[in-house]
């Protein structure tokens, strides 16, 4: 896996009107940045979100805010970490709600690709970052690319679940027609917000009946 993003991805994307500079120019800018310290996730996963999930196969988008930017954790899948990592206190606490919330054991490993290739685009709305130092790329200009993408989607597809947590990505919810898609809206997992809304709102089940089939 190369540091571009897949040909169908840009393909959709420049059918939909957006230049190749929106991920050209942050994607120049992270790979500049390798030189002078470490940048997570590692290049060939920078787009490996876009990799896993297709765009005709798109059926629910999960976005989150930064990758993660402790050592071995990022993987360029929103929430994931790999085999063997321990999980964060985010994804534990979207583990508790989803064995809660459908009364079925939850994933044993953080790795999340078998949600992406089933249909969940698990991006965030900024794709990289320094070590141990959150939000650094924030104006390196992934926001504009990640905007395109939730934008095109919603234009161009319909009956997509956008499943937006907290208050940083319910913002996105302007971006996305609401009479072609669902827009599901809770509080962040993040221990500091899981107790003011996410723990019990059911986010999973109700995708199944979005979605009206066993889907996780």
């Amino acid at each position: 896996m190369s540091a571009e993003l897949p040909e169908v991805w840009q393909k959709f994307l420049t059918d939909a009107g957006v230049s190749p500079e929106t991920w050209e120019i942050p994607l120049a800018k992270s790979i500049a940045r390798r030189h002078e310290c470490t940048v997570f996730p590692p290049a060939e996963k920078v787009f490996n979100a876009f990799a896993l999930t297709q765009p005709e196969n798109v059926r629910v988008v999960l976005l989150g805010q930064d990758p993660y930017h402790d050592d071995g954790q990022a993987e360029g899948l929103a929430f994931s970490v790999p085999d063997g990592v321990p999980l964060p206190p985010s994804l534990r606490n979207i583990y508790k709600e989803f064995a809660d919330d459908l009364q079925r054991p939850a994933p044993a490993s953080g790795h999340l690709s078998c949600w992406a290739e089933k249909g969940v685009l698990l991006i965030n709305a900024v794709l990289t970052v320094d070590a141990h130092t959150p939000g650094s790329h924030a104006k390196y200009g992934w926001e504009k690319f990640t905007d395109a993408v939730i934008k095109s989607l919603s234009e161009k597809k319909s009956g997509i679940a956008f499943m937006l947590w907290g208050g940083f990505a319910r913002k996105k919810s302007a971006l996305i027609d609401r009479k072609k898609h669902f827009v599901l809206e809770n509080a962040h997992p993040s221990p500091l917000s899981a107790y003011r809304g996410f723990f019990g709102s059911k986010p999973f089940s109700q995708v199944e009946k979005i979605l009206n089939c066993r889907f996780w």
